[in-house]
């Protein structure tokens, strides 16, 4: 009964966590087609998180229904005079309305509204990648460039020499100007189980062992990979793997590499709230196509777990402009990274293993939310520019559809035909079923 009750509680964790992250993304989508619509002229008659019977519901003063429904897997704003929450066609009132009421309308409207409507969704998505992560940058803070020791993450007592203030100068005789530089002379470190560090502690320079500065412990463990499966948790040290010591993560990874999709036994350390406990693993590495700076994949072994550095950095809150600056950057990487995946894996040239649906995206939102606020709400970040860029892709019933439809209208002079429109969002219906069939299954058969 207690193992149905812990594997209970996971679940509805991981429900929970799913359903926050994917109603605020929803509520500030929709809200952005509202918003918008409503600048422009635009009524809505209803904005509803969630579809099915309402749970709660307020009139407000234009006229919008807001309403909670009992369904939170999704969202939408039914516009004035709108046959449907696709806004596809129109309601028989619109027949009796005059000129003016109909150009309230989402039908009757010009076309640079109602193409700033649908387009304010996606984009509100990514304002919302944008504001979370400059807010963490500001509140939070980002690791500083200078290699400062901010508090050491539970290792092994006799592994753990570095204090918090430590400001490290050089490791193995390499010079540690900015934490740039520690990344960049990872793979040039001899495996040892310790190795010389100069630090300035307390306003002196002095010398001291530790161990190397990405060490073997998993700073995360992923949603469904093979360390997920046996039961590694994140803070877990690798001593050793297949009886070799494990100095560094790079040894890790060389022994990981090494068995291919074999078995490699591994002895690991867990922080208990005493000395630890050493426990033994064995588990089969699985093999994952994985992004490389340059734009292509590579096809590695792997556990499931990262890495970290064998301390928490100091850090310093950004300013306004630099933390809006780093969320930019940020929301363009993800972008950048989800179009090159989904187009190597349309080419055939990566497994369709490397893309989610909703229970692997659930998973990982259960994840996120277990390692704190400040990791669910980048988690949200992340979710929120590729629900928006997912929004914003040419399929009719999607807003890239009906922009495409407005394109088309732009430069014919005219909408598509009802018949054409219909047809195509059958078709876009049915592309939309196929995918979620076909995410559904990678997430049930890839491990």
């Amino acid at each position: 009964m207690a193992d149905i009750a812990t594997q209970f509680g996971g679940f509805a964790w991981m429900i929970l966590a799913f359903v926050i992250a994917l109603s605020i993304i929803v509520a500030i989508h929709e809200y952005g087609h509202y918003i918008v619509g409503r600048w422009c002229g635009i009524k809505a008659d209803v904005f509803s998180i969630g579809f099915g019977p309402i749970i709660a519901s307020k009139v407000d003063k234009h006229g919008t229904r807001w309403q909670l429904a009992a369904l939170p897997l999704g969202g939408y704003v039914k516009f004035r005079g709108d046959a449907n929450a696709a806004s596809v066609g129109d309601d028989d009132s619109v027949q009796d309305m005059t000129a003016s009421e109909r150009a309230e309308t989402m039908t009757g409207a010009s076309l640079w509204r109602r193409a700033a409507t649908v387009a304010a969704g996606p984009i509100f998505n990514f304002i919302l990648s944008i504001v979370l992560f400059a807010g963490m940058a500001m509140i939070l803070g980002r690791a500083a460039d200078t290699p400062t020791v901010g508090e050491a993450v539970p290792l092994p007592a006799q592994m753990q020499t570095l204090q918090p203030g430590d400001r490290i100068l050089s490791i193995a005789g390499t010079s540690v100007n900015d934490i740039a530089d520690i990344g960049n002379l990872i793979g040039d470190l001899p495996s040892a189980p310790t190795l010389p560090y100069q630090v300035e502690r307390d306003g002196a320079v002095i010398d001291v062992d530790a161990i190397a500065p990405v060490p073997a412990r998993a700073s995360t463990v992923q949603p469904r990979s093979a360390a997920w499966d046996i039961g590694m948790r994140p803070g877990d040290v690798i001593l050793t793997a297949d009886g070799a010591a494990m100095n560094s993560f790079a040894d890790l990874q060389a022994a990981v590499a090494g068995v291919g999709d074999g078995t490699v036994a591994l002895t690991v350390w867990r922080e208990d709230g005493g000395d630890g406990e050493v426990l033994e693993f064995a588990l089969q590495p699985r093999l994952r196509d994985i992004p490389l700076a340059d734009g292509g994949f590579e096809t590695r072994a792997l556990i499931g777990i990262t890495s970290s550095l064998a301390f928490e950095a100091a850090t310093e809150r950004s300013g306004p402009i630099e933390a809006v600056t780093f969320g930019v950057t940020q929301v363009w990487t993800i972008l950048g990274r989800s179009i090159s995946t989904l187009g190597y894996i349309a080419t055939g040239k990566i497994s369709s293993c490397n893309m989610s649906g909703p229970i692997g995206i659930a998973q990982t939102s259960a994840v996120a939310a277990s390692h704190g606020l400040s990791s669910f709400i980048g988690f949200i970040a992340l979710l929120s520019a590729g629900v928006g860029l997912l929004n914003l892709f040419p399929i009719p019933v999607l807003d890239g559809g009906h922009l495409v439809f407005h394109a088309y209208e732009a430069v014919r002079g005219k909408p598509p035909s009802d018949g054409a429109v219909k047809v195509l969002m059958v078709m876009g219906l049915a592309l939309m079923g196929a995918l979620m069939v076909f995410v559904l299954f990678n997430d049930v058969t890839c491990t």
